[in-house]
């Protein structure tokens, strides 16, 4: 239950006064529907009504406060005319500006004669002074805040009214129990929450909205040691009170090595070590394999399977789209017929007799490896005995989906996640902070860099003209159309319409365009990405559909439209489509300028390196970690008061304290452990309190 110190912030906001149907509606858009959520919703500016300067000094465009005397009121002859007040301070006069006005509302706030406090944004009309719109129209100074928060609105939300609900939200703070070590607040010279709260919605200067401020680093670390209890705390649960000991005799892996056409790297040998050293534990694995594109990880986790095989387990690997699953059946395969071990596949695409055959096989134990999509998830899809489960492109499942698959053999299985996306450490701490990490450095032996090159798109013809030479010679190549943002319908026109030019471009050279695109049902997909891999069509014009784990070594070209659109890792693995063969490869990343400062950096970063980590690194730099990895996708937590790059060295004492806390008081039922508790529930982490088994 959550604790009944809380019981006040969580109330709905329509409890505050003045918060009708409308302004909830409007304010649950831009904050969320409780008070918890306006406490949370930290200012992004700040108005400073403290310049005061006579009215013939005033310098137009500045917010300023003005005493003054009205003069007289001058209403519009047409509707469509500001009605205009003028006012004087002595040095200099000046027209207060309203459309829409009431002019008996006005006439009463400004009767002719009286004398008025007026703060708002002065300008310059005609060489004539005016401020549309005062701010403020008082007769006393001291009932007009000399500086004012500024929240982000949405259409149709007054500021005022924004502004006044977050006050009142505030005012049902509680005084909370200090969740935070003594010692560690007064090192980092941090306020009580309560005050560091206010304090961070009162800013007076620019320089107070820093996320540098003691206020604002002491409210990030609260929610960053939310975040680290939580995912230790769902670690503890989903690797359980005991794992099974898997380790497997070599044989089989023994055999799949020696059917390899390449060696081992010592990147590679030294993850197969570290996981094979968790499975061999009597602890439950959960551990993240993350490797560059094109670095080998597909072939570790084959072993590690195998090693489960070998100690009388089935494995599961599980990847997320078809293409892929084919794909990972056809480079296993085989090494799993070399190993003497029976691979299955299962995707929604089989259905009927041949569905219920591989169940029934699967149930029976007589299926060794499962490769599949999130068909696995299915009900009637039960192991016998599953000992590990692999994950491919973590990012597009959730911890629920992983925790649903590991339960399928009876027991609960250990678990290898991996990504080819390479993740900067304080985006791995908060993303995958559940998880031990494996990293598989370098690339194997044969693999050549791609040379990167940089072109405008003025240069278009010269690129086309290129192109069709190496098509001639026999090389295949992709062309990837310009992302546009949350729209595959004009995706897939620009890929149609991009198709259709390159076939009048490139049709006298008897050139076959294959396109590909996220609209495509499964089937198609497969078939236009199996005739570019068998070389029936050697030009693939697609959408960022072929960004992850497609795999066809004679590609050795690779064209990015509008690169400056796409994000450094995007890039990244749009690259990692090429190279992947004996052939020297070529990516040209084709841009429309002007370019803006971050979208030249991008670019000079993938001209100047091909090291993932280091891109992931200058990635997390220019994006921030929210675009980075995308909150549908990620499975990253959307924080409110943290930011994983400017906090980073916070995150990592958080991680430490984390661990600290829960190695001695595991079940938070100390002091300390209580207000723990209190911290856990005030920033949404109730599930991870449910897995205290005293929670």
């Amino acid at each position: 239950m959550r604790p009944s110190i809380l019981f006040p912030l969580f109330a709905e906001i329509r409890t505050l006064s003045g918060v009708g149907p409308k302004l909830e509606k409007l304010i649950a858009k831009v904050a969320g529907p409780k008070l918890v959520d306006l406490i949370f919703d930290l200012p992004v500016g700040v108005v400073d009504r403290s310049y005061r300067p006579r009215l013939i000094a005033a310098e137009p465009g500045r917010i300023a406060t003005v005493a003054v005397g009205v003069l007289d009121h001058f209403p519009p002859r047409v509707k469509s005319q500001p009605f205009k007040v003028r006012v004087s301070d002595e040095s200099a006069a000046m027209d207060l500006v309203f459309f829409r006005a009431d002019a008996k509302y006005l006439m009463e706030i400004l009767p002719p004669g009286s004398r008025r406090i007026i703060s708002g944004r002065i300008e310059s009309f005609k060489d004539k002074l005016q401020m549309p719109h005062p701010d403020y129209v008082v007769e006393d100074a001291a009932t007009m805040p000399q500086h004012e928060p500024v929240y982000a609105l949405t259409e149709g939300l007054p500021a005022k009214s924004l502004a006044k609900a977050v006050r009142g939200a505030l005012a049902h703070v509680p005084a909370m129990p200090e969740w935070q070590d003594p010692a560690f607040l007064k090192r980092e010279g941090f306020a009580p929450f309560a005050e560091a709260l206010a304090a961070a919605h009162a800013p007076i200067h620019e320089a107070d909205l820093s996320p540098e401020t003691p206020a604002r680093r002491r409210l990030a670390y609260d929610e960053l040691l939310a975040n680290q209890l939580a995912l230790m705390l769902i670690r503890a649960q989903l690797r359980g009170p005991a794992g099974r000991r898997m380790a497997g005799d070599g044989k089989l892996r023994a055999k799949a090595i020696a059917a390899l056409p390449f060696a081992l790297t010592d990147g590679q040998l030294t993850a197969l070590d570290e996981i094979e050293k968790d499975m061999a534990s009597d602890k439950r694995m959960l551990r993240l394999l993350q490797g560059d594109v094109g670095s080998g990880k597909t072939i570790v986790a084959l072993l590690a399977l195998l090693n489960a095989v070998e100690a009388g387990f089935q494995g599961a690997l599980m990847a997320p789209t078809e293409i892929l699953v084919r794909q990972h059946c056809a480079s296993l395969e085989p090494y799993a017929r070399a190993a003497g071990i029976r691979l299955a596949a299962l995707t929604g695409r089989e259905k009927g007799a041949g569905r219920d055959a591989t169940l029934r096989a699967l149930a029976a134990g007589e299926i060794d490896i499962l490769i599949g999509t999130h068909a696995l998830f299915s009900e009637d899809v039960a192991f016998r005995d599953l000992g590990l489960a692999v994950i491919d492109e973590q990012h597009r499942f959730g911890v629920h989906q992983r925790m649903t698959l590991q339960a399928k053999g009876g027991k609960p299985a250990d678990v290898l996640v991996m990504t080819a996306t390479p993740i900067p450490r304080t985006l791995a701490l908060t993303a995958f902070g559940d998880m031990d990490v494996s990293r598989i450095l370098g690339r194997p032996p044969g693999r050549k860099p791609v040379e990167t090159r940089v072109m405008s798109a003025p240069r278009l013809d010269d690129l086309i003209a290129h192109l069709k030479m190496a098509l001639a010679q026999g090389q295949r190549a992709y062309w990837v159309c310009p992302l546009v943002e949350e729209s595959e319908k004009i995706d897939l026109a620009a890929a149609e319409e991009r198709a259709a030019m390159l076939r009048q471009a490139l049709g006298a050279a008897k050139i076959n365009i294959g396109l590909v695109h996220g609209r495509m049902k499964a089937a198609e997909r497969d078939a236009a990405m199996a005739a570019f891999k068998s070389g029936e069509t050697q030009l693939l014009v697609a959408t960022t559909v072929i960004e992850v784990g497609v795999d066809v070594p004679e590609a050795t070209i690779m064209v990015v439209e509008h690169a400056e659109r796409f994000g450094l890792a995007q890039l990244h693995q749009l690259r990692g489509r090429v190279g992947r063969g004996s052939g020297k490869s070529s990516c040209l990343l084709v841009y429309h300028g002007p370019l803006g400062e971050t979208a030249k950096a991008r670019l000079k970063t993938m001209r100047d390196t091909d090291d993932g980590f280091v891109i992931a690194e200058m990635d997390l730099k220019l994006r921030g970690p929210g675009e980075m990895l995308g909150k549908r996708q990620s499975g990253m937590e959307d924080f409110r008061l943290a930011d994983p790059v400017a906090h980073g060295d916070l995150l990592a004492v958080a991680h430490d304290d984390a661990r600290l806390i829960l190695s001695r008081d595991p079940e938070l039922k100390n002091t300390r452990g209580d207000a723990l508790r209190v911290l856990l529930y005030l920033f949404g982490r109730d599930a991870a309190v449910r897995y205290l088994r005293a929670g």
